[in-house]
């Protein structure tokens, strides 16, 4: 019994004193503050866009706005293999001071935003379709090339090192939420990308 008396003075003795952390994990804080749960992280992904890459390794993080699968379900799904391209030579055979450089086949400047541009065989994916691309985000079809066809998409990226870091090649299962008429415009995507996604998913479910 003295050595149960002696413990606790011990430990309430020191937490009075300053000696023992405010939020001792046994009870009997000074500061009985509620605490606010931790904000919850961004998951890291691996450089092929899987969840639980290598924090240190990791290239990219997940779309924060993805669809809720419900809202996903109703929207038709097409299997495609995705490849990433850029505007550089790599990609395009075109140097920046080629005056057609960034410019895609619907005329619009390529861009890597909430809907960024992507390339697809117009007679699969006409151009204006919108469509979601699971671990990239959303894309409109915009541009075309002479190895997209068929069921092939090509996904824009900034940067050479984003490419092979952030996609590679994979295959997926796209959804369509819209199917293009054949046109884009700058003020489309402007119009897309200025917009809450929320906002542009209720349109896009109406029309």
């Amino acid at each position: 019994m003295a050595w149960l008396l002696l413990g606790a003075f011990a430990v309430y003795g020191f937490h009075d004193a300053g000696l023992l952390p405010k939020a001792w994990p046994f009870g009997g804080a000074r500061d009985a503050r509620p605490v606010a749960p931790p904000a919850k992280a961004d998951v890291p992904v691996s450089a092929r866009g899987e969840p639980g890459g290598d924090p240190k390794t990791a290239t990219r993080l997940e779309p924060a706005a993805v669809p809720h699968e419900a809202l996903l379900a109703r929207y038709p799904r097409v299997r495609v293999v995705a490849t990433g391209y850029y505007a550089g030579v790599e990609s395009t055979g075109k140097t920046p001071d080629h005056p057609a450089y960034g410019i895609t086949y619907s005329g619009v400047r390529v861009r890597r935003d909430t809907f960024s541009t992507v390339a697809a065989d117009p007679n699969v994916f006409p151009l204006g379709t919108i469509l979601y691309i699971p671990g990239y985000g959303y894309g409109v079809v915009a541009d075309t090339g002479s190895a997209i066809k068929g069921h092939k998409l090509d996904l824009y990226f900034e940067t050479l090192e984003d490419v092979y870091r952030q996609w590679g090649k994979r295959e997926v299962d796209v959804y369509v939420l819209r199917q293009g008429d054949g046109t884009v415009t700058e003020a489309m995507l402007d119009a897309l990308n200025s917009r809450p996604v929320a906002a542009v998913l209720r349109e896009l479910a109406v029309n």
